[in-house]
């Protein structure tokens, strides 16, 4: 998993309420485990109609927000079911950071676990930003200092979990985070080896 630190970038609004991880990756969708090949089919009802043929309607189809890295959303983003290829499908378009006044709380330990970072914030403060999306303004986000910068370097404070903030500034999945006890599993090993021998 890659180390977040310091993120700038477009951000995208997305005002919609009560958006779904069916919306976000169709279950059709589903019949992979890779990680990787996801995004083209991201929001797939909402940016191509039943031809394929693109919608122009859809703000992630607009420049310059086909780039965008940061999706400004609206409460309760993530619902429904609790496939993590909806966290695998925004990362591999290119989000990094979704920021809503909610999300389901599946989706948001997801989110997590594949580097990247839900930021929770009040309904106005969200505003401000979706104002700012609209305006096609560039974010930052550093997570060391837990802020949000605007282009005219006003900055919206926020809060996370030390220990998700730590997983993720040193891009530590469950996998990164066993990794680290390596030796200790090793010892374990040899000394269950050395006194039970039977079992192994």
């Amino acid at each position: 998993m890659e180390k977040f630190e310091i993120l700038k970038g477009i951000a995208a609004p997305l005002p919609m309420m009560n958006v779904d991880t069916d919306m976000i990756i169709p279950k059709q969708f589903l019949k992979t485990i890779k990680r990787s090949g996801l995004g083209k089919n991201l929001f797939h009802e909402l940016r191509f109609d039943m031809q394929g043929n693109i919608k122009n309607d859809f703000v992630l189809n607009w420049d310059p927000y086909k780039e965008a890295s940061i999706l400004i959303a609206g409460d309760n983003f993530g619902c429904g079911s609790s496939r993590e290829h909806a966290p695998w499908s925004l990362l591999d378009f290119g989000f990094k950071c979704i920021i809503a006044p909610s999300f389901a709380d599946i989706f948001y330990n997801n989110c997590f676990k594949n580097g990247i970072l839900p930021i929770r914030l009040t309904q106005d403060k969200v505003d401000i930003l979706m104002e700012q999306a609209n305006n096609k303004k560039l974010l930052t986000v550093d997570l060391e200092k837990q802020k949000i910068i605007s282009e005219d370097d006003s900055s919206i404070d926020f809060d996370i979990d030390e220990f998700r903030k730590k997983c993720l500034l040193e891009g530590l999945d469950d996998i990164g985070l066993t990794l680290q006890k390596k030796e200790k599993i090793t010892q374990y090993e040899a000394n269950l080896k050395s006194s039970h021998p039977w079992i192994i």
